[in-house]
């Protein structure tokens, strides 16, 4: 009877242990990077027209989620062991196509980057749609009905100024030549703007990027 204690103490963390790794790993990464693909651009480009669900004219995306990334203040956790599966269920996909749509996006974001977030893949759509709904998409931007020509400082400050908390050294844009590709913006992991280094320096510094209208 004397050893009871230790024993219940042992089985206790061995439960909080299967727990924790019960979908994938959840304290390898600091932050989250939420990429926001400019979907004209994407649809101009040879992979997205093969790309009919996203790229077929009917559903005149703008911004739309690429992914939401664990990120390391240096690098990124990738492809983690997770008990999930991985494909992602076509009706859990589907609540996810007005801001991601391609079952294609959805599965391998899965794969490579939710398996690394230590969520299920209903509470990761779920943590990459608030992360999503966080950010204001500044207004001239928004609708995508004209062809615009920004520096890469240009829409980061627009960035900026329409979502309080959010500073320049969080938000990176990117380009594919001389059109803009997606915006990068850092989260915590409770979804509060935060500065990101690494990210930032990797961003696009062109002073003149085309951003290709919806239709």
């Amino acid at each position: 009877m004397r050893y009871q204690p230790f024993r219940v103490v042992f089985a206790a963390l061995c439960l909080a242990a299967s727990t924790g790794a019960a979908f994938g790993q959840s304290s390898g990464f600091d932050f989250y990077v939420l990429s926001l693909s400019w979907s004209p651009t994407y649809c101009a480009s040879p992979q997205g027209q093969r790309s009919s669900q996203q790229c077929d004219g009917e559903g005149d995306y703008a911004f739309v989620v690429h992914g939401l990334w664990p990120q390391r203040e240096q690098g990124y956790p990738e492809f983690c062991p997770s008990r999930e599966p991985q494909r992602v269920p076509q009706a859990l996909g589907e609540t996810m196509f007005d801001i991601m749509p391609s079952m294609g996006l959805i599965g391998h974001q899965w794969r490579k980057h939710g398996s690394c977030s230590g969520l299920s893949q209903s509470d990761y759509l779920s943590q990459t749609r608030a992360a999503f709904e966080r950010v204001v998409i500044p207004t001239a931007l928004a609708e995508g009905e004209n062809r615009l020509t920004l520096s890469a400082a240009d829409i980061e400050t627009a960035f900026v100024a329409a979502n309080p908390g959010m500073s320049a050294g969080g938000i990176a844009a990117s380009c594919e030549g001389r059109l803009l590709e997606e915006v990068r913006i850092c989260l915590t992991k409770d979804l509060q703007f935060r500065d990101c280094a690494e990210v930032d320096r990797r961003g696009c510094r062109l002073d003149r990027i085309e951003l290709p209208p919806v239709n």
